[in-house]
């Protein structure tokens, strides 16, 4: 463990969107502002420093697609693939067991900028819709660090347009499910990557949905039953999955 402290970094154009998801990442790792630090890719540039300040990354998602056509991204979305691959190709690089290389986590679109980084393939063959999935940890899942203290089985949330059948060179798989076959993986030991949204709450998910509302994750006109199928559900093992991390690999006091 570390003084350090982590760093959010956010790649979602809309700000009220990021700003509240910086918030379910800090409110479910337990740590106040001095302890999780703000970088919006999207409109900063990645800083010459920053794995010398941080002790590692958490990425959100974004309504950016890997698998596009790159003569249709926009050169916003391109710095923000370059800079986050920066990030995942520096944890990847790290040496297995050194308590002071960096540690990242980068969730849903950014599962496919590390898959990419390590010659796996992204596509649009593994969608899920917008609302609460079945995530069932592997044998590999159930005895890593952070993995293993989680059910065998839990609820998560999920909104995503691509996805990948099996994980890229190098990674160990850790979670599954039906709808898309990679749901999380590590690279080494402190390179970890999940389709699902490991941060919001029910609540915090559904004001989300109301600012992507027509990007077509599901129909606007059924913006009020998907809202009250992910209310009902209980997410309550991926903030377990958060917590760990911030224990492991954030600041020495740390929840």
């Amino acid at each position: 463990m570390t003084t350090a402290p982590l760093l959010y970094v956010c790649v979602r154009p809309q700000q009220g969107a990021a700003a509240a998801e910086y918030e379910s990442f800090r409110t479910a790792m337990k740590l106040d502002e001095s302890r999780l630090g703000h970088l919006d890719l999207v409109r900063e540039p990645l800083p010459d420093d920053v794995f010398d300040r941080y002790s590692g990354f958490l990425v959100g998602g974004s309504p950016f697609n890997l698998a596009d056509p790159e003569s249709t991204k926009t050169d916003v979305q391109r710095r923000v693939e370059a800079g986050l691959e920066r990030i995942a190709r520096r944890v990847a690089e790290g040496t297995p067991g050194d308590d002071d290389a960096p540690a990242a986590l980068f969730t849903c679109y950014g599962i496919g900028v590390v898959t990419r980084m390590l010659g796996g393939e992204v596509s649009r063959a593994y969608p899920e819709d917008t609302g609460p999935v079945t995530i069932e940890l592997t044998r590999a899942g159930q005895g890593d660090p952070l993995f293993g203290g989680l059910a065998t089985r839990f609820t998560a949330l999920t909104a995503h347009k691509e996805g990948t059948a099996v994980p890229p060179p190098g990674a160990t798989l850790l979670a599954v499910n039906d709808g898309c076959p990679v749901q999380a993986y590590v690279v080494g030991d402190r390179l970890y990557a999940t389709q699902f949204h490991p941060e919001p709450t029910t609540k915090a998910f559904t004001q989300r949905m109301a600012v992507y509302r027509d990007d077509g994750y599901f129909e606007a006109n059924d913006y009020d039953v998907v809202a009250a199928r992910v209310l009902a559900s209980s997410v309550t093992e991926p903030v377990r999955l958060l917590r760990a991390f911030a224990q492991r690999f954030g600041p020495a006091d740390a929840d």
